[in-house]
């Protein structure tokens, strides 16, 4: 670790395949916006911040053979492209984060000619890539002083590698844990319906020889009547100005279980997560995706085709059960509304 999720190589998005893993593992190359829009759209590349620099790359892959003649049909064009990568996926707030903010480069180097203009797009898209590293390894060792020796710690979906630019948010943490002698043992729910748990963080934690344990998603509750959990560490896709988290969904019932276990649940996600235009949870648009995902696994029926499916990707934990939001400018606990104006600043300033 780190394995490059992402990165721009000979004019293309190069990324991991996460569908097929942990059978294959396969990088594969976005030459054009629809390409890479199908392949945030299909969960190849998947994770907020994965998706933030994602929407940077998209952007120069969108612009890289304009032909507009002035600054008004250049920013017009990008604006095309913003708007459809912006189409690709709801909720995580990376992605239009990533995306206005390469609206605003363009903007402050207007007077630049075309060529120009196109370098400092890919630049601004690097160093969104290079920034997501830093923050990952800031994130990892503030959350690293919450974990002890010994701890038994349960996590839910991927925030790992797979989906940043480096360590992860909630499995940074665990990395560093890790990496600084201290023995910890992971339960990692499968995370229905796409698994990305069993697939994905289970994974990358054998990768790094951290002793995990993988269980159905039901099963947490049991653990934790037996004492059996210590903390819980979990990403986000976005984050209300109020402190409310969205999650894959089931994160919320982690939290509700936490609670009423005297758990700590802790959030780990960088600024570019926060949303402070909302005001709580309630506003955070849900994605909701394909019945199949539910009525197949790994392409095999396990339900009758007709059956009404409900399947929204994420949920909303409200920031009453969040113990603790670890972010790469530190540790922040409640009252949010108040405490989070450093990250405020960190996502709001002008870079």
């Amino acid at each position: 670790m780190p394995i490059d999720t992402i990165r721009w190589e000979s004019g293309s998005v190069r990324l991991i395949d996460q569908t097929l893993l942990p059978k294959r593992f396969r990088y594969i190359d976005c030459r054009d916006i629809r390409s890479l829009h199908s392949a945030i759209r299909h969960l190849k590349v998947r994770g907020a911040p994965a998706l933030g620099i994602a929407g940077a790359l998209g952007i120069v892959l969108g612009m890289k053979r304009s032909r507009a003649r002035n600054f008004r049909e250049f920013i017009r064009e990008l604006r095309r492209v913003k708007r459809y990568l912006a189409s690709s996926r709801p909720t995580a707030v990376n992605l239009f984060w990533a995306l206005d903010r390469m609206e605003r480069v363009a903007c402050r180097h207007a007077a630049s000619a075309l060529p120009r203009l196109q370098l400092i797009l890919l630049r601004e898209a690097l160093l969104i890539l290079e920034e997501d590293r830093r923050m990952c390894r800031k994130m990892a060792r503030f959350g690293a002083r919450l974990v002890r020796s010994g701890d038994t710690i349960l996590t839910h979906c991927n925030a790992g590698g797979l989906a940043t630019a480096d360590y992860g948010t909630a499995l940074g943490v665990l990395f560093e844990s890790h990496k600084q002698g201290k023995k910890i043992t992971v339960y990692v729910d499968e995370t229905r319906p796409l698994l990305q748990g069993a697939r994905l963080t289970a994974w990358e934690l054998m990768q790094q020889k951290i002793r995990s344990v993988l269980i159905c998603d039901n099963m947490a509750a049991s653990l934790m009547a037996k004492g059996k959990i210590d903390k819980v560490f979990v990403g986000a896709d976005r984050i209300a100005a109020n402190g409310d988290c969205a999650n894959k969904i089931g994160t919320y019932s982690v939290a509700v279980l936490a609670k009423e276990h005297g758990i700590p649940f802790y959030v780990v996600a960088p600024s570019s997560t926060f949303d402070f235009g909302i005001r709580n949870g309630s506003e955070i648009p849900i994605e909701q995706r394909d019945a199949d995902e539910v009525r197949k696994i790994c392409g095999i029926e396990i339900a009758p085709r007709k059956i009404p499916v409900y399947n929204p990707a994420f949920d909303v934990t409200p920031h009453a059960l969040v113990t603790a939001i670890i972010t790469e400018a530190g540790v922040f606990r409640k009252p949010y509304t108040r405490t989070l104006k450093a990250v405020k600043y960190a996502n709001t300033r002008d870079r």
